[in-house]
């Protein structure tokens, strides 16, 4: 603590500071997915390259085929101290409709809401300019006091996650070499409330399948046919109820395969949270869990996998009324994967379940619709449970190890192509605006998330 301390009260004195820079970012207009934003995109690179570059990072744009990326490397404070890739991106959602907005999206300013309540305004404050320059500034704390970082640390900023990152995996696959390290750490998830941080440890994978069902040559006239005839809308519905039991587990063959139980000492954490079936569930009008029985809400969508139908069509669906026997019925369905799940066993599961039902005078097609495997950091990480206790220090309350029921793509391509996991350590709020007008993110969040990253690095 000694050594932590004089940085934590640095970064108290550079707060002013600090806002006035990340302010000068969200005033630079990197919007994606506009090309008519693809100069100012490549501004918040440089500008982003300047300011590292003036921490002591060896820092420099490098072009792709989209948006440029943003690399920099700075040495440990020792030859084997720890290597971390931080991760983040500088391009912002588009701010249509502008006129929702209450001030200017590329003014930022901070509000006060009240109840000691102060918040910073503007487009990229949350998703995902002020996450990342917490770290950045984290490291200007570290660099002021001992001149030094205490990991060795590799910065990665994409200018395309908000519009689909298409130049990232080719990116990553020509420069793995160079972006490997222990771990990952990604500040673009969030907090579970004001109070209380959060680390991701678990993201669902998913499987997408659309099938159609052909039973005659064409429509049939249900009083000439009915009762003679297949109908595909039958046999469909009857093979979607069939995915699931009367518990709620998913009747696929070896669907579980690679699905462990979640700790009980985390399932415990998890019951602290106030998170209930009729809080959760309430918020849409609902109340009765459909999931597997026996299970908490969070555990259903955190650590559970799913088999959910998106869509179901066939026969006649307009106006009025039509007495025929369709032809094909279709539905497409998502599998939310767990654990060691392996969405290509999964996907040939489905299939075999599907066919195995078919009467011999029809036949089906199949549409894939993606897939790709969960990401689960291991509950007793040594890294995990550093970071944790690094947060706990510095929040109200004790850091939550949480799940998250869907995807983050990068995370699974660290995985993947790199061979490294994630630390997902994010310090936004549920009601920060991302994607939608009237973006915020708390002025807390902001100056005790620098604080925070200043911690994780000293306990790695």
């Amino acid at each position: 603590m000694t050594e932590l301390s004089p940085v934590l009260d640095r970064a108290d004195q550079n707060l002013k500071k600090s806002l006035e820079r990340l302010f000068e970012l969200v005033r630079i207009k990197s919007i994606s997915t506009d090309p008519a934003y693809k100069a100012d995109c490549r501004q918040a690179a440089e500008w982003l390259v300047s300011t590292l570059t003036e921490i002591g990072f060896d820092a420099s744009v490098r072009d792709t085929t989209g948006h440029p990326m943003v690399v920099a490397h700075h040495a440990g404070a020792t030859p084997d101290a720890p290597h971390v890739l931080f991760y983040g991106h500088y391009d912002v959602q588009p701010v249509d409709p502008v006129e929702l907005w209450e001030n200017d999206p590329f003014a930022p300013a901070i509000k006060d809401l009240g109840a000691g309540r102060k918040v910073i305004t503007g487009r990229g404050t949350a998703d995902d300019k002020g996450q990342l320059m917490t770290f950045v500034e984290a490291c200007r704390a570290y660099k002021d006091v001992h001149g030094s970082l205490p990991v060795r640390v590799t910065i990665l900023f994409e200018g395309e996650e908000e519009s689909g990152s298409p130049s990232l995996k080719p990116f990553l696959e020509a420069n793995a070499a160079e972006l490997t390290a222990s771990c990952a750490l990604v500040c673009d998830t969030g907090m579970w409330d004001g109070e209380t941080p959060a680390i991701a440890a678990a993201l669902r994978g998913l499987v997408g399948e659309e099938i159609t069902i052909t039973a005659a040559d064409r429509d049939l006239h249900s009083g000439l046919f009915g009762g003679a005839a297949a109908n595909p809308i039958h046999i469909l519905t009857e093979i979607l109820a069939g995915l699931r039991d009367e518990t709620g587990r998913i009747t696929l063959d070896g669907f579980y395969d690679g699905v462990e139980e979640t700790p009980a000492n985390i399932k415990a954490s998890w019951e602290t949270l106030g998170r209930d079936a009729e809080s959760f569930l309430g918020e849409v009008g609902l109340s009765v869990p459909s999931g597997e029985k026996g299970r908490s809400v969070l555990e259903l969508t955190w650590a559970r996998p799913t088999c959910e139908v998106n869509g179901i069509w066939g026969g006649y669906t307009g106006e009025g009324f039509k007495t025929v026997i369709a032809a094909k019925a279709s539905a497409k369905i998502s599998f939310r994967l767990v654990g060691e799940q392996d969405p290509a066993k999964v996907r040939d599961a489905f299939r075999a379940y599907v066919r195995s039902r078919i009467p011999a005078d029809c036949t089906v097609d199949f549409h894939e619709h993606g897939g790709s495997p969960a990401i689960q950091l291991s509950y007793d990480s040594p890294v995990l449970t550093k970071a944790k206790n690094a947060l706990s220090d510095e929040w109200e309350k004790p850091a939550v190890v949480v799940g998250m029921g869907g995807s983050i793509p990068i995370v699974g391509d660290f995985q993947k192509m790199l061979g490294m996991d994630s630390l997902l350590v994010g310090f936004g709020l549920v009601d920060d605006r991302i994607h939608s007008p009237n973006e915020k993110y708390d002025l807390k969040s902001f100056h005790k998330g620098i604080r925070s990253w200043a911690r994780i690095m000293a306990a790695l």
